[in-house]
């Protein structure tokens, strides 16, 4: 009986071996949901591959394709938006310090007179 069983195994074995693996086919937005995902988590792609199933060459492939799209962080907007109102305040300030001296420089200068006279 035990060799009938390890025979049906080695048949089994077989077939599967002969069998053809159809390639994964993966939706755009899960592309580049991954990539996304590779971008913001700052881990590396061989580690986001695995805990996706996918190959990294794939992931590699799909971040060349999709790479631009990516969104990018909202903490990345933030920083990017401060620093942008902080350089708008200081070309204010910039302005404002020019339109003063160029009032006083078009200013037409007043005749001196003299207060006392010999």
């Amino acid at each position: 009986m035990k060799r009938t069983t390890m025979s049906k195994k080695k048949n089994e074995k077989s077939d599967t071996a002969t069998a053809v693996v159809e390639p994964k086919r993966y939706a755009d937005a899960f592309k580049r949901q991954a990539v996304e995902h590779w971008l913001r988590s700052g881990k590396n792609g061989t580690q986001i591959a695995k805990e996706l199933g996918i190959s990294y060459p794939s992931l590699k492939e799909w971040k060349r394709r999709y790479g631009g799209d990516a969104a990018p962080l909202r903490a990345d907007l933030e920083v990017e938006n401060r620093a942008l109102r902080a350089e708008l305040a200081r070309v204010r300030e910039q302005r404002d310090i020019l339109k003063k001296t160029l009032g006083i420089l078009s200013e037409v200068p007043r005749p001196a007179t003299s207060a006392s006279k010999p």
